[in-house]
């Protein structure tokens, strides 16, 4: 989803005046916020997609290249360690969104090109080895595909961009690598009927802009439909128990639309999120987590001048709400949380390990 950023003005909301972006963002009582990484002019600019394995942070840079990757240009790949310095780059054709560390093989997945023309690398941090692994058929919503989620040994990609209105073709799909190739079958249709959480009434959606995609702490797929302004909760993908709720987004910002989400895992160690526009990652810390709990990257919904405010809010999966945490971001991307308790298994991104 592309999020308009417009210069600074005040948004008033109640009694409460809020900056807007670009603005040096805040942390409410109990949280802190500081600069983990910047872009370098010239090299890697425009951070999105965060991932963790080990001691290390993997954060994929846009660099504003072509999304359907028609440019013929590069993104890089940073590899950071905990205290920011870099330690590896790795350059993947196309522009790269989707990022998420392998639980199996402890291996780097990037996906790019998310608007059309998609492929898939594959990295082996340990031999700092890319393998390209393109996709057997054209996308069949007409886009390309997103973020990626690994769970109970299968993976999969959330189908980006969709041409169709109403969107019939796969919103969620599961792939499968054979040889150089990815091939992929439907998880989720576009116009799957689900439930409302907030009103408990079955719906038939119409998810026209799936995005990104993580494991709920109950093993869950949930996916960010971002310019619908609603979450996917997929239970239980591909058995007879499959079952999908709809989640409606509210918050002090109005409407939001929301980017990554995170599951925190540990009480120890801190967020990590990426604020595209203003070419910088920052560091999110609190005295204690509450594992298990739900943070969320998002936009509110732009006044009469067109203004949005990025935040950072906690989310309370049953009702949709976003609490903001921290404020004054431009336009909040990736997230990933690093834990600092010294247990090195690895982190992917907050995600659940399968059962």
């Amino acid at each position: 989803m592309k999020i308009r950023i417009i210069p600074t003005v005040m948004i008033l909301l109640g009694a409460v005046v809020i900056p807007a972006s670009p603005q040096s963002p805040v942390a409410v009582k109990g949280y802190s916020i500081s600069v983990f990484a910047k872009g370098v002019t010239g090299k890697y600019t425009a951070p999105d997609s965060i991932a963790v394995l080990d001691d290390h942070i993997y954060i994929g840079y846009g660099d504003n290249n072509d999304p359907a990757g028609l440019d013929g240009k590069s993104n890089q790949i940073v590899e950071y360690d905990r205290n920011g310095h870099v330690v590896y780059m790795y350059a993947v054709v196309g522009h790269n969104d989707g990022l998420k560390v392998n639980p199996y093989t402890h291996q780097i997945w990037a996906m790019q090109n998310e608007d059309a023309n998609p492929n898939l690398v594959i990295i082996d941090p340990g031999k700092h080895h890319e393998s390209v692994y393109t996709f057997a058929m054209a996308p069949p919503h007409g886009g390309g595909y997103d973020d990626i989620v690994f769970r109970n040994g299968k993976v999969y990609f959330s189908a980006s961009n969709p041409a169709l209105n109403p969107n019939t073709a796969p919103a969620i799909v599961e792939a499968k690598l054979a040889g150089d190739m990815v091939e992929v079958t439907s998880a989720l249709d576009g116009n799957a009927t689900a439930t409302n959480v907030v009103t408990g009434s079955s719906v038939i959606l119409n998810l026209q802009d799936p995005d990104s995609m993580t494991l709920t702490s109950a093993n869950d797929i949930l996916l960010d439909s971002q310019g619908d302004s609603e979450l996917i909760l997929l239970h239980s993908p591909g058995t007879g128990n499959q079952n999908v709720l709809l989640i409606p987004l509210s918050s002090p910002f109005g409407v939001p639309q929301a980017d990554d989400t995170l599951f925190i895992p540990s009480d120890e160690g801190f967020i990590l999120v990426s604020d595209t526009p203003a070419d910088t990652v920052y560091m999110v810390r609190k005295s204690a987590f509450v594992p298990g709990t739900a943070y969320t990257a998002a936009v509110g919904a732009p006044d009469s001048s067109g203004v949005m405010v990025g935040f950072v809010g906690g989310l309370d999966l049953s009702f949709g709400e976003l609490t903001p945490v921290v404020t004054g971001l431009q336009s909040p991307h990736g997230m990933a949380f690093v834990k600092t308790h010294g247990d090195d298994d690895d982190q992917n991104d907050g995600q659940c390990k399968a059962n």
